[in-house]
């Protein structure tokens, strides 16, 4: 009797071992297979000629593309475009090796953004400093713009106010009344900051002459430092460019000669930081991470353009850096009130030469 019952709790036991195992088999077998890794998105980025190491424009887009690195874990691909008839290969090739978003950073690269587009439907596309007609754009691209023009205006205030009646401020600036711009090409964004500039200097120094000079490049520095140097010899105690490569050479010529230097697009300070003063900033790189976060959160608005200013803290100036304490309270005031009165929509700034009447 005894053997039997030991026989038969053996035989129990043996029977719920077995069965306990069936059902953890089977509730393995129903628990879903763990997802596989997600690759990482792909971002690519093609240069107008000017390369990277320009220090400005091409600069700050990579820069965004790296802010995407950081914080989105994408990875980043930047080709350099050597010359114009690159555009559309460096474009199309990016989007085949399988970059879910591409920038071509440059107004001038717009055709060949709108072809690369059309050519690569899988792919999204971004184009910096382009505008993209929302009645003809193929709905997988978008424009980026910025208002140039309010960065050039509080500039042309800060050096309307320093170039005469502070000129006591600084060694490296004059009461001769005379400041000049350096220009790349002539195109819309570069035309902004120098009607911007102009205006801003008229507004609190009429009587203040503004040299302009257009060199036709974004890639010479010979002739951005040989046009500033004329401005110099004229008397321009305060250089702004608006010129990507070229500028570095007005940015030399300034620093050679002792007076100040205004830079671009990014804060320059760090090129030539006993020289220049601050620069006109706009949010290249604010406005191209924000690109790639929203196709990445699928919201990417193909067939638009997005305009971003003062009013998206992506237009103004940089900071003054080692020179804030020679720029007198009162300078500051009237920047920080002008930045106001923008935001308020009470400035009205013109954005070509002849809405600006200069000659």
């Amino acid at each position: 009797m005894k053997r039997n019952l030991k026989s038969f709790l053996i035989l129990s036991l043996v029977l719920v071992l077995v069965l306990s195992m069936v059902l953890f088999s089977c509730k393995k077998k129903e628990e879903p297979e763990a997802e596989e890794t997600a690759a990482p998105v792909k971002v690519g980025m093609a240069t107008d000629v000017g390369g990277l190491g320009d220090k400005s424009f091409n600069d700050g887009a990579y820069n965004g593309l790296l802010l995407g690195k950081e914080r989105l874990g994408i990875v980043p691909t930047v080709v350099e475009s050597k010359q114009q008839t690159d555009y559309v290969p460096n474009l199309s090739g990016l989007a085949e090796d399988g970059h879910k978003l591409v920038f071509a950073v440059g107004f001038l690269m717009a055709d060949a953004l709108l072809e690369a587009a059309k050519n690569n439907p899988d792919a999204y596309f971004a184009g910096i400093d382009i505008f993209v007609d929302p009645a003809t754009a193929p709905k997988n691209v978008m424009g980026i713009l910025y208002k140039e023009e309010e960065s050039g205006y509080l500039a042309g205030v800060l050096a309307g106010l320093m170039t005469k009646k502070y000129a006591s401020a600084s060694p490296k600036l004059n009461d001769k009344n005379v400041v000049g711009v350096v220009l790349g090409m002539f195109i819309p964004p570069v035309e902004k900051f120098e009607v911007g500039f102009y205006q801003g200097v008229k507004a609190v120094n009429p009587d203040c002459q503004v040299i302009s000079v257009t060199t036709g490049s974004f890639t010479d520095q010979a002739k951005g430092k040989e046009a500033a140097l004329a401005m110099i010899e004229n008397g321009a105690d305060i250089i702004f460019h608006a010129a990507g490569l070229t500028g570095l050479g007005a940015i030399n010529a300034a620093k050679e000669k002792g007076v100040f230097a205004i830079g671009v697009d990014v804060d320059q300070n760090p090129v030539a930081p006993d020289t220049v003063l601050t620069s006109a900033v706009k949010g290249i790189v604010n406005s191209t991470y924000l690109t790639i976060e929203a196709m990445m959160q699928d919201r990417f608005e193909g067939g638009t353009t997005k305009t971003f200013g003062i009013n998206e803290d992506s237009t103004g100036i940089a900071p003054f850096h080692q020179f804030d304490s020679m720029i007198p309270q009162e300078v500051k005031d009237i920047i920080n009130q002008t930045i106001a009165d923008m935001k308020a929509g009470k400035i009205k700034i013109a954005t070509t030469r002849a809405e600006a009447g200069m000659k």
